[in-house]
């Protein structure tokens, strides 16, 4: 019996213990490094009930962010602009186009317009809006040049280790928040005035970003 198999075969269950180790380990750095908004939500653009530019109404037309989304610096969460807002305009501009036939559906009904969500981040995660806005964090910094989207994308990671970038350096970032929805603005001193600004307005703030779990998974 013991010369049926050669003895090479006894390494074989080893051999098979350190193919499933070596299979092992290459998924889960694959999943740790593909599974995250850099690659699972970045680009995302849905198609959405009414096709609305941001090239057109922000950037074009100079419409402040804060006109739709009215509650951007002062609620932890940024609302989605309702159907009365958007038929402030639109009772005397476009006012048959059949584009915006959801929006009047809305404002006759009640019902609200079923914008489908781009930037969520997860419910194990806690972000207060109003406190990057009032700190001078502009909009572009988590959107992208939103201001230039015909069809608005998801354009920024918004992942653990890009906001722990941004917490490690907000100098990086911070501009006065009279400048925040000026979303062409650049600092006219380039990246070392940004720095220089960003470092006073930490000071001058107390900015103090959590770098602690406990500060964003609360």
């Amino acid at each position: 019996m013991s010369n049926l198999f050669p003895k090479s075969v006894n390494k074989l269950p080893l051999q098979i213990l350190i193919f499933i180790g070596i299979t092992t380990g290459v998924v889960l750095a694959g999943v740790t490094y593909y599974a995250t908004p850099k690659y699972t939500r970045v680009g995302y653009a849905p198609q959405q009930p009414v096709p609305f530019s941001h090239a057109l109404h922000s950037g074009q037309l100079g419409i402040d962010c804060r006109y739709c989304h009215s509650n951007v610096d002062k609620s932890g969460h940024s609302n989605i602009p309702t159907a009365q807002t958007c038929m402030n305009c639109h009772n005397q501009i476009k006012t048959d186009s059949p584009l915006l036939a959801p929006v009047r559906a809305s404002f006759e009904s009640g019902n609200p317009i079923p914008w489908v969500n781009i930037h969520e981040v997860p419910d194990y995660v806690y972000f207060n809006h109003a406190v990057h806005v009032a700190r001078g964090v502009s909009c572009v910094e988590c959107h992208g040049q939103i201001n230039e989207m015909e069809v608005v994308h998801h354009a920024k990671p918004l992942s653990m280790a890009w906001c722990l970038d941004c917490h490690r350096s907000p100098e990086t970032v911070l501009r006065d928040p009279k400048l925040v929805t000026n979303l062409d603005w650049k600092h006219p001193g380039g990246a070392e005035g940004q720095i220089k600004d960003g470092k006073k307005f930490v000071h001058d703030w107390n900015v103090q970003p959590p770098q602690s779990c406990s500060g964003c998974h609360r």
